[in-house]
């Protein structure tokens, strides 16, 4: 079985990527959430963002973590694409990232920095230079002069990692991003390709080993897992952003409002009406949960005004974290059992 295993991995290197833009090798089971870390600063103007995800070793059987990085642009105009995991045929497939003219479509997964599940708002092409939108790019605007700030309306807060199947994320391409996928597009280029090799190489990027949360997350450029370069995960459930853009989350009050989901519809008005209910009790008790620690945190201020105030915060930035995280595990919990659109009756043969 082994043997039949790898004569068909060699035949898949065969063939070339541009026949098929899936990876021909079927999962079971989906890919874990996405971890949520923060982005390395920029190193240098004309590099461009390309998020994390998880890539799957047929080797060991399990997922890896292929983590986010700063890429120099192939080609003056291009964007980077994401790729991502979709559910079809009894299992999970990979259809590869690409560079072109347009933001295509990538699973309506949220990789955080601009890619927030359909297009790109992290910078723009303009006249032969690339321009940063620092609300969502870690940027150096006294190194990198070319930069704006545009504010963005994220709705997308979770931190599934694929398109259908159970949990999985609902979307399908639109007009625009099937029409991007009939541009003219590029692989991903020898830097990325390499990048993904040293995380395939790296145990500590393995699922089954760092339990969904990476050594290393992401670098400011491809291959450099060093201390200095990389980024490990964070233990907290504030959406993926820039390191030096907003501010970290000490108190409760600090975190982003809670999403409320828009009403799921899957053709079981019971089912659904169940699970709105759940979920409206879930906001509720993660919103009471907030008030109530934000309310003692304040109370140790006022008790303490004179102790040390720095040890204090410290204090204060592990527990909201803490909560944080739970709340973001509770929700994802509920949103796995979300009721699962009917599939469609057959119709009669005559």
């Amino acid at each position: 079985m082994r043997n039949v295993r790898f004569l068909l991995v060699l035949l898949l290197l065969a063939i070339p990527a541009c026949l098929f833009g899936q990876i021909g090798v079927r999962i079971a089971i989906g890919p874990p959430p996405l971890p949520i870390y923060e982005q390395p600063l920029c190193p240098g103007d004309g590099y461009l963002w390309t998020p994390g995800y998880w890539a799957y070793d047929d080797g060991f059987s399990d997922y890896y973590w292929v983590p986010g990085t700063w890429v120099l642009a192939p080609e003056e105009g291009f964007l980077w694409t994401p790729g991502f995991w979709g559910w079809g045929d009894g299992g999970f497939f990979f259809t590869e990232g690409y560079w072109g003219p347009t933001v295509g479509f990538y699973g309506g997964i949220n990789y955080g920095f601009g890619y927030f599940g359909e297009g790109f708002v992290g910078g723009r092409w303009d006249h032969g230079h690339f321009f940063y939108n620092r609300t969502v790019s870690n940027v150096d605007g006294g190194t990198i002069h070319n930069v704006y700030e545009a504010k963005v309306e994220n709705h997308n807060n979770k931190r599934v990692s694929y398109n259908g199947g159970k949990g999985g994320i609902k979307a399908h391409p639109n007009a625009e991003q099937e029409a991007a996928a009939k541009e003219r597009h590029l692989p991903p280029v020898s830097a990325q390709t390499e990048h993904a090799q040293a995380a395939r190489s790296n145990p500590s990027q393995r699922a089954g080993v760092n339990h969904g949360q990476p050594g290393v997350t992401a670098t400011a450029r491809p291959g450099d897992f060093s201390a200095n370069g990389a980024a490990g995960a964070r233990e907290t459930a504030e959406p993926s952003r820039p390191a030096n853009g907003g501010k970290t989350a000490i108190h409760p009050n600090d975190l982003p409002p809670i999403e409320h989901p828009a009403p799921v519809n899957s053709g079981d008005a019971k089912a659904d009406q169940k699970y709105q209910k759940e979920q409206e009790k879930l906001i509720a008790k993660q919103t009471k949960e907030r008030e109530k620690l934000q309310q003692k945190q304040e109370a140790e201020h006022q008790k303490q005004a004179n102790a040390n105030n720095q040890k204090l915060e410290q204090k204060h930035q592990q527990q909201t974290q803490k909560l944080a995280q739970r709340h973001a595990a509770e929700m994802q919990s509920l949103q796995a059992r979300q009721p699962q659109p009917r599939m469609a009756a057959p119709a009669p043969r005559r």
